[in-house]
């Protein structure tokens, strides 16, 4: 592994909601269901039809600055989406990351809203700094989409502000334009503080 690039497997993240798997082909039938269940929550979110969720999952693995994972929901086994760690940054002159991202987010609409998405972030962000080490993990969502922008806050995190035309727009109608673009982020010396937040989430979750 060099620094701009991630470990080529991803490891097994379990958790009491979700269980994050190494993305493998063999996900792509039940992730192609998990994105039909009802798609009125995607539009500023690149989720793929199930007719393009092969190509959608082998450009996943092709890619070594990603660690991709399926997200499965642990009560029925069932795979309801996927999330991925990317975008490693290496320390100057260090063998060795700085910082890294949480993103390419989803969920089926029966995944959403239970939970499984503030224990997923507790995982990743885990591994990230527990594991790698890392000294920063960002967020980043469409500055429009309110309700991306409303979950990542309530995770305790930092608000950094708004870059203009950013990044690549996702809704459909805006393809080849940039979009302005949320920044989030968590340092190392804040992650016990919102781990803390994150498990009071996952306690109402669990025991609303």
């Amino acid at each position: 592994m060099t620094v701009r690039e991630l470990p080529g497997r991803s490891p097994v993240l379990g958790g009491t909601l979700v269980r994050l798997e190494p993305l493998s082909m063999g996900h792509v039938p039940e992730l192609a269901d998990a994105a039909e269940e009802g798609r009125a929550s995607y539009g500023f979110t690149p989720v793929p039809s199930a007719a393009e969720m092969e190509s959608y999952v082998a450009g996943k693995l092709g890619r070594s600055e990603l660690m991709p994972f399926a997200q499965v929901r642990v009560v029925d086994g069932k795979v309801v989406g996927h999330t991925a760690l990317l975008h490693p940054r290496p320390w100057p002159g260090r063998e060795r990351l700085s910082a890294i991202e949480i993103g390419w987010t989803w969920l089926a609409a029966s995944a959403q809203g239970t939970g499984i998405n503030v224990e997923a972030k507790r995982l990743l962000f885990g591994y990230a700094f527990e594991t790698l080490g890392v000294a920063r993990v960002e967020l980043k969502t469409d500055a429009r989409n309110e309700r991306s922008r409303r979950a990542i806050e309530r995770l305790g995190v930092h608000f950094e502000g708004v870059l203009r035309s950013y990044s690549e727009s996702w809704v459909p109608g805006e393809e080849g334009k940039l979009r302005d673009t949320a920044m989030f982020s968590v340092i190392a010396d804040e992650w016990p503080s919102v781990k803390t937040t994150i498990t009071d989430l996952l306690a109402e979750a669990v025991h609303p």
